[in-house]
């Protein structure tokens, strides 16, 4: 019995050998996540830089699985030296690939961390960021990954990329033709992106086509829109390629242009109405008097004196600039009221060339 156990060891020693490397990977894996922890932990406090974090967190688990691939193939490399078979022809093809899915992985959650870091770091400067925006480029470079990680997969396992790239050549060709229309919307989508006309959430009308509302998505083959009807407008990408697109979100200034008439027994008052109208919009708190601000009689009208006054408010809110118009108009109301002048309104007078006279019979 004594005798048998060394020669029994001697024998299987390379089951010993791959225990060990097992043994050794779950040693790696866990020295590994201590050390990505008290790294991570330390990261966090640093709350200047967030690439940092994204970084550890996006690296964490794919590490492991790397370890883990590597032990794992050098345990059964030992077997197949010990007890070939055909099964183990299959151990460098899935290490390659093993290796390969761990770095697409890490390379995924990585994006998808980054994509966090970044808006994060930009919220916490206060600067504008268009989240939809940073989403659809994170979305095209996981599809770049992936596409990228698959091609890769298929040059380990033998298979030529060339030919792999000429089929997906001949059919992008037919599908172009086939889905020309969805190709269309994809790169319209794609211009809105590059060239931002709008944003998520800007207020966006078409003089060409009767589209109106509040931007709330912007995906690779459609822009949902919510009109202001409360309905929901789902437009290809293409269509903004076809037509103009006013974004009234970004004007610097609203503006107020009006036309008033006084009567024309009023007219020895025009020239003070006027000037106290210009006092009081160059006075007005919410009048920006840095733009153009005109008060001036305008025309003979048929039933009235027209003056016009062109100014432009601070504010660009819809609301708010319903309010300063309303306040400004009322104003000048009263300063026609206090010339003890009179609003027009239309009238019309007979002229009788000679009195008219009753005969009786």
């Amino acid at each position: 019995m004594t005798d048998t156990l060394p020669i029994i060891l001697e024998q299987h020693h390379w089951i010993f050998q791959a225990f060990a490397i097992i043994l050794a990977a779950l040693t790696i894996d866990l020295i590994q996540r201590i050390i990505l922890n008290r790294m991570q932990s330390r990261a966090e406090q640093n709350t200047q830089n967030l690439w940092d974090d994204a970084i550890l967190r996006a690296l964490r688990r794919p590490l492991s699985l790397l370890i883990w691939i590597t032990g794992i193939a050098f345990s059964a490399k030992i077997a197949q030296h010990e007890a070939p078979a055909i099964i183990f022809e299959a151990i460098d093809p899935l290490r390659d690939i093993g290796v390969i899915s761990a770095l697409t992985w890490f390379l995924l959650r990585l994006s998808r961390e980054g994509q966090r870091a970044y808006i994060e770091g930009q919220k916490r400067r206060h600067e504008e960021v268009d989240e939809s925006m940073v989403d659809s480029i994170n979305r095209l470079l996981r599809s770049s990954i992936i596409i990228t990680a698959a091609l890769v997969i298929l040059q380990t396992l033998g298979y030529s990329i060339s030919g792999v790239l000429a089929f997906g050549g001949l059919s992008g060709v037919v599908a172009g033709f086939a889905a020309k229309d969805l190709l269309a919307n994809l790169f319209g989508g794609l211009m809105i992106h590059l060239d931002r006309p709008f944003s998520v959430g800007d207020w966006i009308r078409s003089p060409d086509q009767n589209i109106e509302g509040t931007v709330e998505q912007i995906g690779w083959r459609l822009t949902k829109v919510w009109t202001f009807d409360k309905r929901p407008l789902y437009i290809p990408n293409a269509t903004f390629s076809n037509i103009s697109v006013e974004n009234p979100q970004r004007m610097s200034h609203r503006r107020i242009k009006e036309t008033i008439g006084i009567r024309y027994e009023d007219s020895g008052k025009m020239d003070s109405i006027i000037n106290k109208v210009r006092t009081m919009l160059e006075q007005h708190p919410e009048i920006d008097t840095s733009q153009t601000l005109i008060v001036n009689f305008n025309s003979f009208a048929p039933s009235s004196l027209d003056f016009f006054i062109y100014t432009f408010t601070k504010t660009t809110n819809w609301v708010r600039y319903h309010e300063i118009k309303q306040d400004v108009l009322l104003q000048i109301i009263g300063i026609i009221e206090n010339e003890g002048a009179e609003i027009a309104f239309p009238t019309s007078t007979f002229h009788l060339p000679d009195p008219v006279t009753l005969s009786q019979s």
